[in-house]
């Protein structure tokens, strides 16, 4: 592991920029941190910490030394793999049918991705990229246009140092700080003597970049504060969320009381699922222009809750606020270990801070595993 200033961050982001990547990171925009593409270290939101507990995200000052200073954006890093809105094809109509008129944008034809490097990525979003590659990338379906950008990315990583007010990463064992997946993984020290960066490569592809910046062997002494600081990171997360047995409790109890409690709040509003880092539900538009003879087929980001998801002829399989959530919750926590062999939850906490009404996923899980009507096996 490796020590560079703060300074050096820029030539980081020129020896990618080099390479071709367009670097994208967090900056601070309207109130908020978003990630959009950035040119140089000036552009990252310096100085600035977030807020943030149940139905509350507010920016405030903080180490004016400190580039990642923040916890958590509100956008997640999936909308650059799956976009809110891709056009997957567009077609003319001719005097026999429909003609498409961009063959790179054809089913089988994935546009041509950009080069990207995603600077910032903390360790839950890390592990939702997993997720989504389980998702998009398994062995029996692929999604083309998911996979063409993916073999595009470039990750730096940032390790956390300091808990937002719903971080509960700890309990799914996907933070503070990254284990693996990165090309390079940063850890940003605020010390008496100054603010520097820990850095680490994690692939080849970090290795080279790496050789280019001006860098010195770390002392073990900063190892171990950087070490110290995931540990006091992990026990000041507010929330925690228990997992042992939560599969066959949420499977166990779609009946169960505290369902309704949660509807009676919940606005079936689809803030958590478009801020989740994970959530990948879709729908297909076909839309043509008034001539109608312009067609194109478009996918956009769907929800679990609203009511058309789960429409079929007749009517919605989950026309209450109670199916909807509990469909989210128990997707989340049980059925998706089922699909993909894991959590579909990492412990991020947006979902949380985002609700309009505060409702906190781990207090969910929490009061139906208190009382959960079925006793079970010891494993």
């Amino acid at each position: 592991m490796d020590r560079i200033e703060h300074s050096v961050i820029d030539s980081l982001l020129q020896a990618l920029q080099s390479r071709g990547y367009v670097t994208i990171g967090p900056t601070a925009r309207n109130g908020a941190i978003v990630c959009d593409e950035i040119h140089s270290a000036s552009d990252l939101p310096i100085g600035i910490t977030d807020e943030q507990s149940p139905a509350t995200y507010r920016l405030k000052s903080g180490n004016n030394h400190l580039s990642f200073g923040y916890v958590l954006s509100p956008v997640s890093w999936k909308r650059f793999l799956v976009p809110p809105v891709l056009t997957l094809f567009k077609a003319v109509k001719t005097s026999d049918g429909f003609r498409i008129t961009n063959e790179t944008s054809a089913p089988d034809t994935p546009p041509q991705p950009r080069k990207l490097a995603f600077i910032g990525v903390r360790p839950c979003d890390l592990q939702a990229l997993t997720l989504l590659d389980k998702v998009f990338l398994g062995d029996r379906y692929t999604d083309p246009y998911y996979k063409a950008q993916r073999e595009q990315l470039f990750l730096i990583v940032v390790n956390c140092t300091k808990a937002g007010g719903t971080c509960f990463c700890g309990s799914m064992g996907t933070g503070p700080t990254a284990k693996a997946g990165y090309d390079i993984a940063l850890t940003e020290m605020d010390r008496k003597e100054g603010a520097f960066f820990l850095i680490d490569s994690g692939s080849e592809k970090g290795a080279e970049v790496m050789r280019e910046l001006d860098r010195r062997k770390a002392a073990p002494e900063e190892i171990l504060a950087a070490d110290e600081a995931s540990v006091r990171t992990r026990a000041s997360m507010g929330r925690t969320l228990e997992t042992d047995h939560l599969k066959e409790i949420l499977a166990d109890n779609p009946e169960h009381p505290r369902w309704d409690v949660v509807a009676g709040r919940c606005l079936t509003c689809a803030n958590c699922t478009m801020v989740c880092p994970t959530c990948f539900c879709s729908t297909v538009e076909d839309v043509t222009d008034l001539t109608g003879k312009n067609v194109e087929r478009v996918r956009k980001w769907d929800s679990c809750f609203t009511m058309d998801f789960s429409y079929i002829h007749g009517g919605s399989v989950r026309a209450t606020p109670k199916s909807r959530y509990r469909q989210w919750v128990t997707h989340k926590l049980s059925s998706w270990v089922d699909q993909y062999g894991d959590f579909g939850c990492v412990g991020c906490g947006r979902c949380i801070t985002w609700c309009p009404v505060g409702i906190d996923i781990t207090e969910e899980a929490c009061a139906i595993r208190e009382n959960h009507q079925t006793v079970l096996p010891h494993p």
